[in-house]
């Protein structure tokens, strides 16, 4: 998939012009060019290749957004605004993240990004339904078969645009063809028609894509992912026994299951000493193994070939611990390991974090009192909490870093704990596989695929429609099948409800949920948000009612000028 994504990129710019600059002019058929020797978007879809050209970019937009740093997080690491997180490196007002609902204004970058960002997939979506649909069904190996294929594997982005869309603004366009002129009428269509064109893509993909392990390629999309997030859209829809119909044809019938036993790279390869199935989850390649049952989406980072990617997970999650500066008694707290012979000033095991994301005291603390030394969720190889002084000339070398040692005190002693040292989940970090910049270890990226979407998701999802139907006990049973795999204390039927199941979706899912996306569909943001987000400078992020869903774009407003585009209330 990846080679196939260079040659499309002049399929896109054409698409790009077109969409943009497509105006209609004269309908008469001597001015109409019909392209013989050049790819457009009127051919490029009604051959195979073409129809797996357009594929290949859908994947590799969405790989961008989840990926991409430069986009602030679009897609993947929205713990900023919720119960989760907010920026250590500054905990003050930073008007490039949402640390303060203060600065969720219509020209955000996050905001503007994310709206740009997902109509731009559904554009992308839209022209390979409709083109795809134009071939004849003879173009493809599997005739008609292989044609629905395509055309279902391209509703599931859209769908799975519109997922993040209408949940952050709440009504929007329903685009459900493409847009090949210029248009200035937009209108807002009510969320719940949103939904219903998600309820319909995903049924339609979930009918039409591949079973799991019989994708063309890893990363390629199978009817798993598909009904996971039909039964999802059927909770929003308020419809919690078609999501479980849906969701038990996934968890039953799929093949999917938690991974319960070692597998996979770190075996016999345990850095910190000990491991469990879990760990193992996140080893280098160790997504894409067929033995994995429970990767169902991942998205493909493919370092070794042209085209791949770098993940800058290491980068957001992870502390500053190399800006501690001195020890107590006055040498250089950090060393680092050793490349061409000079002291890095970094770790190889924690690479370079620089704190975007400082998870909030119940990521790290609260959600693990009753099983603290039980959770293998919460073991020293999954989450590194203690870390050491690292320089032999020091009395303090090798010995646990304690800031109250230090006399007279540090000058900042809030960021030595939102910044320079905190909690860190290894599922973030890769140990001994940083190819890139060795002299900074890494510099905070890593090269590991990435879960959309693990089967223990869909396990605690289907808990959450067993409670809208009233069934507890088989709630409770999904719950303590994820809780198991962690040698957890099963839960009880007095403790189950919807915010038990969060707190489990923070234990075992943190840092992979669109966490935003989970506490707007329960109705919780706001609530959780007030309640768990720490910020030392601003606790419960400013949060207010009217915060819930972000408020639209300025300049789609601005540009929409024939007819009316309402913002959203108190922006």
């Amino acid at each position: 998939m990846k080679h196939i994504r260079i040659s499309f990129k002049k399929i896109a710019a054409s698409l790009a012009i077109c969409s943009a600059l497509g105006l209609s002019s004269c309908s008469d058929d001597i001015l109409t060019e019909t392209p013989r020797d050049f790819l457009s978007p009127d051919n490029a879809y009604l051959t195979e290749q073409g129809a797996l050209q357009g594929i290949t970019a859908l994947h590799d937009r969405v790989r961008a957004a989840y990926y991409s740093f430069g986009e602030f997080g679009t897609m993947n690491w929205q713990s900023h605004g919720s119960d989760l997180g907010y920026v250590g490196e500054n905990p003050d007002r930073q008007i490039a993240y949402l640390n303060s609902y203060e600065d969720a204004t219509p020209i955000a970058r996050y905001v503007v990004d994310t709206w740009n960002t997902g109509f731009q997939i559904i554009q992308w979506a839209n022209v390979l339904i409709e083109k795809v649909g134009l071939a004849e069904p003879a173009v493809f190996k599997d005739g008609q078969a292989g044609k629905d294929l395509y055309i279902a594997e391209a509703r599931f982005f859209r769908a799975f645009a519109y997922r993040y869309l209408v949940s952050s603004y709440g009504d929007i366009p329903l685009l459900n063809s493409p847009v090949s002129s210029a248009k200035a009428d937009f209108t807002r269509d009510p969320a719940a028609s949103i939904h219903e064109l998600m309820a319909e893509d995903f049924k339609f993909a979930s009918e039409h894509l591949p079973d799991r392990g019989k994708e063309a390629a890893p990363g390629r999309i199978t009817k798993g992912p598909a009904l996971h997030y039909l039964g999802e859209v059927y909770l929003e829809q308020k419809k919690p026994e078609l999501a479980v119909e849906a969701l038990t044809r996934l968890i039953d019938n799929s093949g999917y299951d938690l991974m319960t036993q070692r597998f996979g790279t770190r075996l016999n390869n345990d850095i910190f000493g000990s491991g469990d199935p879990y760990y193992d989850l996140f080893g280098y390649r160790n997504h894409n193994l067929p033995e994995n049952k429970e990767a169902m989406w991942v998205i493909q980072c493919e370092p070794d070939i042209q085209g791949g990617g770098k993940v800058a997970t290491a980068y957001i999650f992870g502390p500053r611990y190399f800006d501690i500066g001195l020890t107590p008694d006055g040498y250089p707290a950090y060393l680092g390991t050793i490349y061409n012979g000079v002291h890095t000033g970094y770790s190889d095991i924690l690479s370079r974090g620089t704190a975007n994301v400082r998870g909030t005291n119940l990521v790290y603390y609260y959600i693990w009192k009753d099983n603290w030394n039980i959770d293998m969720r919460n073991a020293k190889h999954n989450i590194i909490r203690d870390f050491y002084y690292d320089n032999p000339a020091s009395a303090y070398h090798n010995k646990k870093i304690d800031f109250s040692l230090y006399k007279p005190a540090r000058p900042n002693p809030m960021l030595d704990t939102t910044k320079n040292l905190y909690p860190v989940h290894t599922k973030f970090l890769d140990p001994q596989n940083y190819f890139l910049e060795p002299n900074r270890a890494g510099g905070g990226t890593t090269h590991k695929d990435f879960y959309a979407l693990r089967f223990a998701e869909s396990l605690l999802l289907r808990a959450e429609a067993y409670l809208g139907t009233n069934q507890k006990d088989l709630a409770l049973q999904d719950v303590n099948r994820v809780r198991a795999r962690a040698k957890a204390t099963p839960a009880t039927a007095g403790q189950l409800d919807i915010d038990y199941i969060l707190d489990e979706r923070v234990r075992e899912l943190y840092g992979e949920e669109w966490r935003l996306v989970t506490l707007r569909r329960v109705g919780k943001l706001l609530e959780r948000t007030l309640k768990y987000n720490d910020n030392p400078v601003i606790p419960g992020a400013n949060m207010k009612p009217h915060n819930v869903l972000w408020p639209i774009p300025q300049a789609q407003i601005d540009l929409n000028i024939d007819a009316p585009f309402a913002q959203n209330p108190n922006y």
